[in-house]
């Protein structure tokens, strides 16, 4: 598992492969200079809710992964985060669609 922390002290769990798709669509986006919201759901432990954030060049973002490999990325993973990161909605989580585009890990 690993955590993406935002602002020093909202951290959340997600997978290390979840993660890396994450840090790429969100990456993308604030490379741009494009604010957005990024949406997921809370573990139960927590309530069983959800959380929203409002992503910004001036973020401060970290990705720690527990795993020292690199996921493969999944292109139609990353290309449909990068859907719901640009609609009025903003980035929410998906299943990862079956295929087998994939593409390196970003480095």
């Amino acid at each position: 598992m690993g955590k993406f922390i935002y602002e020093g002290n909202l951290k959340v769990d997600f997978d290390d492969r979840t993660l890396a798709h994450l840090q790429m669509v969100i990456g993308t986006k604030l490379r741009r200079g494009e604010a957005f919201h990024f949406t997921w759901k809370d573990d139960t432990s927590l309530g069983n809710g959800r959380t929203s954030v409002w992503m910004h060049a001036q973020s401060s973002l970290v990705y720690k992964y527990y795993g020292s490999r690199r996921p493969t990325l999944n292109a139609r993973w990353v290309d449909a985060l990068a859907f719901t990161a640009n609609s009025p909605t903003g980035l929410y989580l998906l299943p990862e669609p079956n295929g087998d585009e994939t593409t390196g890990a970003e480095s």
